[in-house]
């Protein structure tokens, strides 16, 4: 699968970002550390590489990603933007402060259900409108059980394998059929759910590979690009 990207990258849906060379607050506040205020206007892939290049290890994204906002095709777009600049930069191992805004629909779970499915991302600073306290929960949960390499995908000679650890156990699933993988291309950066073959969108449901953002699949797992351990323990 290609690292090309299917959404759209106006201005209207690129967030601005605020970015450090360290991971460290301390260390952040050192002259020489302060990167600025960065708009992303181009496709998420390549403003991810941009960042890293500049030396971008704390990246701090402006607005919310906010699954409320997701009945119209542009807010759709822009929670899926930044849910894919988040993916993208925790495969990268970057430090990513980030804000959380869970569909109200999904019940009194929501930030408990919504914090599980994207457990692999480095979890947000806050999540917004639910209870405060089931909030600090889901957070907690979150935090102390996020490490990079909880849910990804990687590239072989004709098969794409996923391993997805977020729900306790490994999960491992090797995909070889074409049409599944141009799927998980397709999928990467968000594409209507009529758009992907049925049946390999069936199986991407049920396993929890994919989220859906008003009526776009996003594909959940990220491709590593930082290995922080040998590949075959991950």
């Amino acid at each position: 699968m290609s690292s090309r990207s299917s959404s759209g990258s106006t201005l209207t849906l690129a967030p601005s970002v605020t970015v450090w060379r360290d991971y460290d607050p301390v260390a952040c506040a050192l002259p020489g550390m302060f990167l600025g205020d960065i708009a992303l206007t181009g496709p998420v892939p390549e403003e991810c590489d941009r960042l890293w290049e500049l030396g971008a290890r704390r990246v701090r994204l402006s607005g919310v990603a906010d699954l409320t906002d997701t009945g119209t095709p542009e807010g759709a777009a822009r929670a899926v933007r930044t849910l894919s600049l988040v993916r993208d930069l925790t495969a990268r191992a970057v430090l990513v402060e980030w804000d959380l805004r869970p569909d109200p629909e999904r019940g009194p779970t929501a930030a408990e259900e919504i914090g599980r499915l994207l457990s692999h991302l480095q979890p947000p600073q806050r999540i917004e409108g639910v209870d405060p306290a089931a909030a600090d929960d889901a957070l907690r949960t979150w935090r102390n059980g996020h490490y990079l390499g909880k849910c990804l995908w990687r590239q072989g000679p004709g098969f794409v394998q996923i391993r997805d650890r977020r729900w306790g156990d490994l999960r491992r699933f090797t995909v070889d059929e074409p049409h599944y993988q141009e799927a998980i291309e397709h999928l990467a950066y968000g594409a209507p759910a009529a758009s992907v073959p049925a049946d390999a969108l069936a199986d991407f449901r049920e396993e929890r590979l994919v989220l859906a953002v008003g009526e776009v699949e996003w594909w959940l797992p990220y491709r590593v690009n930082r290995w922080i351990q040998e590949a075959m323990t991950i």
